[in-house]
């Protein structure tokens, strides 16, 4: 596809990223995030997440316990995919207001119970 019939793609994408919903609470959590990646021990990757693939890999025990969500009726696996160094912690934090309202209230009916 040449330019001729691509910037009406290019325009679209222009006018998506242009327009949407938009808030400091996804640019703040990022920069919290970022802070923990430069001020926080890493943590290792969760066994459950390694790659076992590799002669060796299942010994180590690389994956065991993973939940693919796909699998669940509900499409999410209640596991943890973050190292125990940063597993308490809450990066983006959506407001109470507008389109932001809708946000929180589906990452709540995702939570899990218990």
């Amino acid at each position: 596809m040449g330019l001729r019939k691509a910037q009406f793609n290019l325009a679209q994408a222009a006018v998506h990223l242009a327009t949407p919903p938009k808030s400091n609470r996804t640019a703040a959590g990022l920069w919290k995030a970022q802070a923990d990646v430069r001020d926080r021990p890493a943590g290792a990757v969760p066994v459950h997440l390694r790659d076992r693939s590799y002669g060796g890999a299942r010994e180590l025990g690389h994956g065991e316990g993973y939940e693919y969500p796909h699998d669940d009726p509900r499409g999410w696996a209640r596991q943890e995919y973050r190292p125990p160094e940063v597993a308490d912690r809450v990066y983006y934090e959506p407001s109470d207001r507008g389109f932001e309202r809708e946000v929180g209230d589906r990452m709540r009916r995702q939570e899990p119970e218990g």
